[in-house]
């Protein structure tokens, strides 16, 4: 199967737009439902055309929103039958922003949520940022490519862990797909300091101890797209384990893969799977976790 190729220089200014459209949909559900542990329940979910939100449930009907990567749209569905949608290729992400909130009015649904981007530096807020986007098709059309090839090979890591494990899911405020292992042990108080996310937040996502990985396109950052893995709190000597795919970043303080490396390769899959394994392995056995209550072979479809 082939994994498409991707571009910064190209694609960067369609990840931005995601990047922010993704914000405002994980936005409206953590105003609008019950918190869930670790916030579960405000990732978007990999879907067949592209990310969608959890339903939310409102006088005006359950509804969910999504980003529609084939026909280039946040899309509306209403428990009643209700359907509604606004292009995502817009003037700017202020135009976008204010197409969203029109489009919840006209259908008497909840069109509040907080409108400042979370986890970008100096972020502009969302009725402010006039900008000029730069959608292109052909970027959001490789993104959601890519998710057809990555998220099966995310899954069948997950389908390998017993013990507490997150679903496969898309992190809107740092715009990564990942998966989050965990120990069943207490975890010291993460330092918080992650920009424009309150150290609440951060703290009770990693109040114990996990191996995550995952895909980052890059987002609004325009950085190339790499796989990564990190544990927390990390391991005495995780960052010299040996491992046959990716090396250790240190400004990051994670494994990293580029994504054009995995491509290149005979097998991506297979490397993807090889890095996902090494890694938590290594994360594992130097955290003294319990792998023989916590893992199992994964069960064929």
């Amino acid at each position: 199967m082939e994994w498409p190729e991707l571009d910064t220089a190209r694609d960067s200014g369609t990840w931005r737009v995601l990047h922010l459209a993704s914000q405002m949909l994980g936005k409206l559900r953590v105003r609008h439902a019950d918190w869930v542990n670790h916030g579960w329940h405000v990732a978007l979910q990999p879907s067949a055309n592209g990310l969608a939100s959890l339903p939310i449930a409102a006088e005006g009907g359950r509804f969910s929103l999504s980003l529609d990567l084939c026909d280039h749209r946040i899309h509306l569905l209403v428990s009643d039958g209700r359907s509604d949608s606004v292009p995502l290729a817009q003037p700017s992400i202020a135009r976008l922003h204010a197409d969203l909130i029109a489009m919840l009015d006209r259908n008497g649904l909840p069109s509040d949520f907080h409108g400042r981007p979370n986890e970008l530096p100096d972020a502009v807020p969302f009725a402010e940022d006039d900008r000029l986007s730069d959608y292109r098709e052909e970027s959001a059309v490789r993104l959601r490519e890519v998710l057809r090839v990555v998220v099966p090979v995310f899954e069948t890591f997950r389908a390998g862990f017993s013990g507490k494990v997150s679903p496969v899911h898309f992190w809107w405020g740092s715009f990564d797909l990942a998966v989050t292992r965990f120990s069943g042990r207490r975890a010291p108080d993460h330092p918080g300091g992650v920009p424009g996310l309150p150290d609440r937040i951060t703290r009770e996502a990693y109040s114990h101890e996990v191996s995550s990985a995952g895909f980052w396109p890059g987002g609004a950052f325009g950085a190339a797209p790499i796989f990564y893995s990190y544990a927390y709190p990390s391991p005495d000597g995780f960052s010299a384990a040996a491992v046959s795919r990716g090396r250790f970043d240190e400004a990051l303080g994670e494994f990293v893969l580029p994504y054009g490396e995995v491509r290149s390769q005979a097998d991506p899959a297979g490397t993807l799977l090889t890095f996902l394994q090494e890694t938590y392995a290594a994360a594992a056995d130097l955290a003294q976790w319990d792998r023989a209550a916590l893992e199992r072979d994964p069960v064929a479809p």
